[in-house]
Formats: C-alpha cells, sequence, structure tokens
C-alpha cells in the first residue's frame, strides 16, 4: 500500500471525509499534518501545492489534490489503482 500524506486541520470536514474515504480503501496509515497546531506547516504545503486549502492529499509522491480531487480518482475507478501503484 502507498504512503498517504494529508495536510489538514482538525475541524476540517472535507479532511475527515477524505480519511474516511481513504480508511474505506483499505490505507491503515496516513500520515496527518496539522497545519492548524504548526502554521510553518501550512507555509510548506502552500509552496509544495501552490494551494491554500485543506485537505491537500499525496498518495506516494503523487499530489491527489482535495477531497474532490480524492472523490473524483475513486469515482473512475483509479483510486486503487494509485493506492497500489505508488508504493
Amino acid at each position: 500500500m502507498a504512503k498517504v500524506r494529508m495536510y489538514g486541520t482538525g475541524v476540517c470536514p472535507f479532511c475527515q471525509m477524505a480519511e474516511r474515504l481513504l480508511r474505506a480503501k483499505g490505507v491503515p496509515v496516513i500520515d496527518k499534518i496539522r497545519v492548524d497546531l504548526e502554521p510553518a506547516r501550512r507555509v510548506e504545503m502552500m509552496e509544495k501545492t501552490g494551494c491554500r486549502t485543506v485537505p491537500q492529499i499525496y498518495i506516494g509522491d503523487t499530489h491527489v489534490g482535495g477531497f474532490d480531487e480524492l472523490a473524483a480518482l475513486d469515482h473512475a475507478g483509479r483510486l486503487e489503482e494509485l493506492l497500489r501503484g505508488a508504493e
């Protein structure tokens, strides 16, 4: 299973939905980076992704984007492939 890293906050409903979807797909561990607790990590996230909103999700080295992009991958049947292939 690919390593999954997610920048998020403790109160973001889209972060929670993304985590639920990833867990439903069998992801045992999500490296959660709380940008609300570590402001320097928010700066890191914005520099890496060019985005200001959370969640920002990486599967392996691939920047997926936010929850909408994650859900779109799932609906297109490509999420499982990415989770397997980015080991």
